[in-house]
């Protein structure tokens, strides 16, 4: 029963630089990934962090720009944000997988969420 939490959203220009932090209650023992979602649209995949390996992937929406990563002990993700562009203004949220060790993307196969937090961009 782990609970995962988002830390470090808030209002920035374009161009400007964001790190998120998805904090776990306990060790995550599967594939975690951020998902984002912006006004009228749904929510899609934005980057994630095998639980083998420990190897990052991501959209092409962000490819590039953005940089996962995950700390050893499996408690702590982040989610390195740069240069920054009005498009990723969303609500960020951090998801574990259901049972997935390796490369995962649809929301279905993530049982457990946070709560989201905002980032707006500004041009």
């Amino acid at each position: 029963q782990v609970q995962l939490n988002e830390l470090g959203g808030g209002s920035v220009q374009a161009g400007d630089s964001v790190r998120l932090t998805c904090e776990a209650s306990g060790p995550v023992v599967n594939s975690m990934a951020w998902f984002r979602r912006a006004p009228g649209k749904q929510r899609e995949f934005v980057a994630g962090v095998t639980w083998l390996g420990d190897s990052p992937y991501y959209a092409d929406s962000v490819k590039g720009r953005f940089t996962v990563s995950r700390e050893h002990d499996a408690t702590t993700m982040y989610l390195q944000m740069d240069n920054l562009k009005p498009a990723d203004t969303a609500v960020y949220y951090c998801a574990a997988a259901n049972r997935f060790l390796g490369e995962v993307r649809p929301e279905s196969s993530f049982a457990t969420w946070g709560p989201g937090t905002q980032v707006t961009v500004s041009s």
